[in-house]
């Protein structure tokens, strides 16, 4: 895929802060996180001979940054290899958009944690951050149309991007794992949900009005930019 028709995509798909009443249940303090220092293949049960399910790049397709997932758990096999059970970027088989997840060999990954955690609220149209299990910050969004609904699950941050001023969505978006349920492909691209700012596109904060991403104001995007990098689990409810 070219990045700038994923770019595209995650743009258009896609206030000071306020104390918004998002739903904070099930967020843990910290989140262990994988980064592949290679391709991995991924399987649907940790064993060698497991059905495969999908291959994950290790580079993400706009920035060229090294792929970072989620890790859920750890099993050994009967060889004692060391298998990861992580969330996955990209739409499941079938072109369907709930989270996936599958079993990746630990070999040629680089283990870390996270304290970030996004709750983004669709009803009551607010993003909440979490840092070490409490909320810090609460921003009010644009969340997706009716007709073109902001997924909900669990997914987490892809990649984190800086766009050109004359981007819609400037000048920042935290491109998701999430894909639109609607839109296989928008503009070009893989129908990917992404956090973004309003530049070039606006709307107003508090309504359900995009395209399937959630719209942040221009401060509030940026704030997020400075801390949130890829491997952040973003829950959607």
């Amino acid at each position: 895929m070219r990045p700038g028709c994923a770019l595209a995509a995650v743009a258009c798909l896609l206030a000071p802060a306020s104390a918004g009443a998002a739903d904070d249940r099930g967020i843990a303090a910290r989140q262990e996180i994988v980064r592949l220092l290679a391709p991995h293949v991924v399987r649907a049960a940790p064993d060698v001979g497991a059905r495969v399910l999908t291959v994950v790049a290790d580079l993400r397709p706009i920035t060229s940054a090294r792929t970072v997932l989620p890790a859920l758990a750890r099993r050994r096999d009967d060889r004692g290899r060391s298998w990861l059970l992580v969330r996955l970027p990209g739409r499941a088989l079938g072109g369907d958009p709930p989270p996936r997840a599958g079993w990746i060999r630990a070999a040629k990954t680089r283990r870390s944690s996270t304290a970030w955690h996004l709750v983004v609220d669709v009803s009551t149209r607010h993003v909440a951050v979490h840092h070490d299990g409490r909320r810090v910050r609460s921003f009010r969004a644009i969340v997706g149309a009716p007709s073109t609904p902001t997924p909900r699950g669990e997914y987490f941050v892809e990649e984190n991007v800086r766009l050109a001023a004359d981007r819609a969505g400037a000048p920042f978006a935290l491109a998701l794992s999430a894909r639109s349920a609607v839109l296989q492909e928008f503009d070009g691209g893989p129908g990917q949900v992404a956090l973004h700012g309003l530049d070039n596109i606006g709307g107003e904060l508090g309504t359900a009005a995009s395209h399937g991403c959630v719209r942040l104001a221009g401060t509030d995007i940026a704030w997020l930019a400075a801390r949130i990098r890829p491997g952040v689990p973003v829950s959607i409810r």
